[in-house]
């Protein structure tokens, strides 16, 4: 149809515009940002299972690369905290980080599939808009979140 139409618009003389895009790429979805950009930020444990992101929740969503924002991939991502439509994340892994500085254990957990353990990446702040988020993955226990909590508290100044 949009063939068709353009066909007709060239014998007229007028310009059709190409369709806009759905929404942000998903480079935009998540912007990477050193923990001292965000320094004093409050952390909040909120988790509420109801289709929105919340802290406390570990949720799935687009990660730019650090050597290449334009790429990247869907990972999961712990909600540490919120100011309006905006969240602060932290990215997990599945690789063994152990020993490595600014990552901490979490463990095995109900976002993994495969329930491998799991680190969480304590330098690297996302910030993320909530309709970038593509789903929902589980609920950070209370004692795991407060171990993040103190790492963010006690190496980068948080509250």
């Amino acid at each position: 149809m949009a063939g068709l139409l353009r066909s007709m618009a060239s014998r007229v003389g007028a310009v059709i515009p190409k369709p806009r895009s759905a929404g942000p790429s998903p480079a935009k979805l998540a912007r990477p940002r050193q923990v001292s950009a965000l320094q004093r930020r409050e952390l909040s444990y909120a988790p509420e299972l109801d289709g929105h992101a919340d802290p406390g929740e570990i949720v799935w969503t687009w990660v730019p690369y650090e050597d290449d924002p334009r790429q990247g991939k869907d990972r999961p991502v712990l909600v540490v905290g919120r100011h309006s439509r905006t969240l602060f994340g932290l990215m997990l892994s599945s690789q063994d980080r152990q020993g490595e500085r600014h990552w901490l254990a979490l463990g095995p957990g109900e976002w993994d599939r495969e329930r491998r353990p799991s680190w969480v990446r304590l330098d690297r702040v996302l910030t993320m808009r909530e309709d970038g988020i593509r789903r929902e993955g589980a609920v950070l226990d209370r004692a795991r979140f407060d171990r993040v909590g103190q790492a963010l508290r006690a190496g980068y100044g948080w509250r």
